[in-house]
């Protein structure tokens, strides 16, 4: 065996449990838990040590999320009037979208959200911009 591998055979008993696909909420909430512990660490770095395997359990983590908790299918209006409720926001209080009249039109349907509103709405609920596009 060469030594890279002498040194995973090592280690690998406490870093496969990682990489290893959730079986359940806890195992899930254990692999969250682990992967914010390593941004932690990480920060910024894209060169760490550790990036790789950040990367790799946030991919395992995804995966669950897509297989177990879908996106529903909703409208990315329906989107920005649940966020609205949830912050306590009128329409006059969104100037990333324009001029109240601007909110209204497309709350009601008559307009779409830009990208670059779209852009600004991900920034200010720290939201995805898909979350925004509509299904």
């Amino acid at each position: 065996m060469t030594a890279i591998l002498d040194q995973a055979a090592m280690h690998w008993a406490h870093i496969a449990p990682l990489l290893d696909e959730p079986e359940n909420e806890a195992d899930y909430d254990a692999k969250v838990e682990a992967l914010d512990e390593l941004l932690d660490v990480i920060g910024d770095d894209e060169q760490h040590p550790l990036a790789s395997l950040a990367a790799r359990l946030g991919d395992v983590i995804k995966a669950y999320d897509e297989t177990h908790c879908p996106m529903p299918d909703v409208a990315g209006i329906d989107v920005l009037r649940y966020l609205m409720r949830e912050h306590g926001v009128n329409q006059s209080q969104l100037p990333e979208i324009g001029a109240q009249s601007v909110v209204s039109s497309i709350l009601s349907g008559g307009r779409t959200l830009n990208w670059r509103q779209i852009c600004a709405l991900s920034e200010r609920f720290g939201v995805p911009t898909d979350a925004f596009k509509d299904r």
